[in-house]
C-alpha cells in the first residue's frame, strides 16, 4: 500500500484526490496538508487531522502537490530532505521554480506535468506529427478557456501545446485565454491555410480526469528512479 500525502486538501482539486485516494486500495493516505493560517488546521478529515506542517512528509511514500506555485516552491524543500516521490500538477510556475523541480529530480522521482488527462497528454504526442504533415502553409493558434478563478493565464497545458507545436514549425505560437463561469478547462488548437481550417478540441467535462491522471501517476512513480519524468512516461505503461 502506498503512503500518499496530499497538498491543498481542501481545496477543488485536493479535496477530489482526497476522496478518489480514499476508496483507492492502492492508497493510505498519512498526510492532509494545508496553507498556515487556513481555518481548518486541526480539524478532522477522516481518520487523519489537517496539518500545515510539511515535516509530515516522513509518514508519505509518494507526495502530491495541486496548490500555487509559491506554496509548491516550500513543498518542495521538504519533498527533498525527506526523499520522497513527488507528483505536480501546479501550474503558472516561474522559471526559478521548474528550474528547483529540476534540481530535486536529481535526488527524488517527480512526475511533473501541467496537465495529467490522458486526452491532452495524447494531444501532446500527436500534434507535432499534424503540424509537421500540414506544413509551413498552415498557420496555428491556440484558444483556452477556464473558470473565473483561475489564477495563472495562459494555462500551462496551453504554453505546452503551443510548444510542442513551435518545436516542429519553428514559430511562436499565438495562445488566446478566456476566464469565464465555471469551465473546467477547453483547449482549441487551430491550423488554417489552403482554404480549409482544422480544429482539435479538448474539453474537460469534471476535474475528476486530473485527479485520476494524478493517482495514477503516484502509482507509477512510487519506487522509481531519481529522476524527472512526464505523465508521456507514466502513460507508456
Amino acid at each position: 500500500m502506498i503512503k500518499l500525502g496530499i497538498a491543498g486538501v481542501c481545496g477543488k482539486m485536493g479535496r477530489r484526490i482526497y476522496e478518489l485516494a480514499s476508496y483507492d486500495k492502492d492508497f493510505e493516505i498519512t498526510l492532509a496538508l494545508e496553507q498556515k493560517g487556513t481555518p481548518v488546521i486541526g480539524k478532522e478529515l477522516g481518520k487523519l487531522r489537517i496539518s500545515s506542517s510539511p515535516d509530515g512528509l516522513f509518514l508519505t511514500d509518494v507526495f502530491v502537490d495541486f496548490t500555487l506555485p509559491d506554496g509548491t516552491e516550500v513543498n518542495l524543500d521538504y519533498v527533498a530532505r525527506y526523499r520522497k516521490a513527488v507528483v505536480i500538477g501546479t501550474t503558472g510556475l516561474n522559471q526559478a521554480q521548474v528550474q528547483k523541480i529540476e534540481e530535486i529530480s536529481k535526488v527524488v522521482p517527480v512526475v511533473y506535468s501541467p496537465n495529467m488527462s490522458v486526452g491532452v497528454n495524447v494531444l501532446f504526442q500527436v500534434l507535432p506529427d499534424i503540424a509537421k504533415r500540414l506544413g509551413p502553409d498552415y498557420s496555428v493558434e491556440i484558444i483556452e478557456a477556464h473558470h473565473k478563478a483561475k489564477k495563472d493565464a495562459p494555462s500551462g497545458t496551453a504554453k505546452k501545446l503551443a510548444e510542442v507545436i513551435a518545436g516542429v514549425t519553428k514559430k511562436e505560437i499565438p495562445i488566446h485565454a478566456v476566464r469565464l463561469g465555471d469551465i473546467f478547462g477547453d483547449h482549441t488548437i487551430i491550423f488554417c491555410g489552403n482554404s480549409e481550417r482544422i480544429e482539435i478540441k479538448h474539453q474537460a467535462h469534471s476535474r475528476d480526469l486530473f485527479v485520476v491522471g494524478a493517482l495514477k501517476a503516484a502509482k507509477w512513480v512510487f519506487n522509481k528512479a531519481p529522476g524527472l519524468y512526464s505523465m508521456q512516461d507514466v502513460l507508456k505503461t
